[in-house]
């Protein structure tokens, strides 16, 4: 008998070794190890954003994919056998409902479908504010695919509530025109050997623009214009590039207003400044042309520095990015750093990926895992070189191998939690962007107190959606009193005399 009992234990440990050994076999080269247990039991798991075209059988893949895609689509494939599933990328409601939709879902403790939901920054507010996502595990998202940016915006508390795996998109850059530099006797490699080495700053900026802005003909008319661009993305780049912020949370956990910080302040004088000195004005230039006036101004050729965002050299071309179309020659490096800053920093701007706060903990835990997993670098292919694509023949190899590759690095994104209340447009249009000519940086700031500090009370919970609806409610009335008293005191004067 024991004899008997040893074959079959024997026999047993066998099978169990052959058995580890099949699932060690069952993982290709560079493949993550397999977690013990992940197992959906058929299910589909649903990415929703608002624009895939995905279904269970993958129906939206391409028919020739080219190889490093290939490679994606074996993994993925991998990826559903091992752990017994189905994941899909689906328009769910739209860029615009998905927030509300992911509300609804909760309102209702809807768990039918497993699922993770995108939202657009501009509306990251709702979820974090009311509990709508549910919180990551750290351990998970210290995987090198999770972007800090989204991760930072998203931490109420301590806790992680929405992520963004992938690719950082850098934003606030500047663009050169190599034949407007060398015509002023600048030789445009030394911008690059200053960002090279961390000495891109304001003032060598600066010293820049003075030197190629230039009346050409002395007729008192500038033909040589210093820079151009979007005064909204140039007033970022100074406040972000200094190291400051609109908006932060205190040690109590407050979302409170640090546009009167330091940093900020400065940020925001300097845009005025170079404003005021080295760019043109709208007002001279195109009083009636359209918001983006200033890229026909560009292309012309008479501006050396254009302050722009990262895609408009560099995304993707059926999107029309502008530098392309230049008839120049461009390059580019990362918005100089202002004297509060230690690194070259850019305000982020991320979609949201979150998990319905539906779930049970155990759940929860499985979709972050796959997740994770789902979002990895594709095995097999290099990360180092996969983002370039066509990137080389669009301008020099500097401004790719050390502009673009630096700003895709986790550490360059500051978080724009100005998104936490609302679109930017919203938030900052009235009261900052378009309001520069008002005043000193403190005068605009404070002028603009009541209504942030409105906006930051109804995300921090202290005043109602009634409350914040009545406060603007009878700011209108008293703004439309105020119009009508004018209009009549004009009337008045313009009234001939009896």
């Amino acid at each position: 008998m024991k004899k008997l009992i040893s074959l079959v234990m024997a026999a047993i440990m066998l099978l169990a070794c052959c058995s580890f050994a099949s699932a060690e076999a069952d993982v290709p080269e560079g493949y993550p190890a397999i977690i013990e247990g992940l197992d959906f039991g058929g299910q589909t798991i649903w990415l929703y954003d608002w624009w895939s075209n995905g279904d269970e059988e993958h129906s939206d893949r391409s028919a020739e994919p080219d190889e490093d895609t290939q490679k994606l689509y074996e993994y993925r494939d991998w990826l559903e056998k091992t752990y017994n599933c189905k994941i899909v990328e689906k328009n769910w409601k739209g860029w615009q409902e998905n927030p509300q939709e992911l509300a609804t879902k909760v309102a209702d403790k809807d768990a039918s479908e497993l699922c993770l939901i995108l939202i657009d920054p501009n509306f990251a507010g709702g979820p974090l504010a009311n509990d709508l996502y549910m919180a990551w595990d750290p351990e998970i998202i210290k995987g090198e695919q999770f972007l800090s940016g989204a991760s930072e915006l998203m931490t109420k508390n301590g806790k992680v509530y929405g992520v963004l795996a992938g690719s950082n998109e850098p934003r606030e850059c500047v663009y050169f025109n190599k034949k407007v530099l060398e015509d002023a006797g600048i030789n445009y490699e030394e911008i690059y050997d200053l960002h090279k080495n961390g000495e891109w700053t304001w003032d060598k900026f600066e010293e820049y623009l003075k030197k190629v802005q230039r009346d050409t003909d002395n007729d008192g008319v500038i033909d040589i214009w210093g820079m151009t661009g979007n005064g909204d993305r140039v007033l970022r780049g100074c406040v972000f590039g200094n190291g400051g912020t609109f908006f932060d949370f205190n040690d109590e956990g407050k979302l409170v207003i640090t546009a009167d910080s330091d940093a900020t302040l400065a940020g925001i004088a300097k845009r005025q400044e170079w404003g005021d000195t080295y760019m043109p004005r709208k007002e001279d230039y195109a009083p009636d042309g359209e918001w983006n006036w200033f890229e026909g101004f560009w292309k012309e050729g008479t501006t050396a520095f254009f302050v722009g965002q990262h895609y408009e050299g560099f995304g993707d071309m059926s999107g029309n990015p502008l530098m392309p179309s230049c008839d120049f020659e461009w390059g580019c490096v990362s918005f100089p750093k202002g004297p509060n800053a230690s690194d070259y920093l850019y305000g982020d701007v991320v979609n949201i990926w979150g998990i319905p706060n539906v779930y049970d903990e155990e759940t929860a835990h499985k979709l972050q895992q796959i997740y994770a997993l789902y979002t990895i670098p594709t095995p097999g292919v290099d990360p180092e070189t996969s983002w370039i694509g066509d990137k080389y023949e669009r301008t020099d190899d500097r401004a790719v191998d050390e502009y673009c590759a630096m700003a895709r690095e986790n550490g360059h994104q500051v978080a724009n939690k100005t998104y936490l209340l609302g679109s930017e447009n919203d938030v900052l249009g009235p009261t900052l962007y378009w309001a520069l000519g008002n005043g000193t940086p403190i005068e605009i700031v404070e002028a603009a107190r009541e209504a942030w500090q409105h906006r930051c009370n109804l995300f921090n919970g202290d005043e109602t959606e009634e409350d914040y609806q009545k406060y603007l409610d009878e700011k209108a009335a008293a703004e439309a009193a105020a119009a009508e008293a004018a209009a009549a005191e004009a009337a008045a004067e313009e009234a001939p005399a009896e």
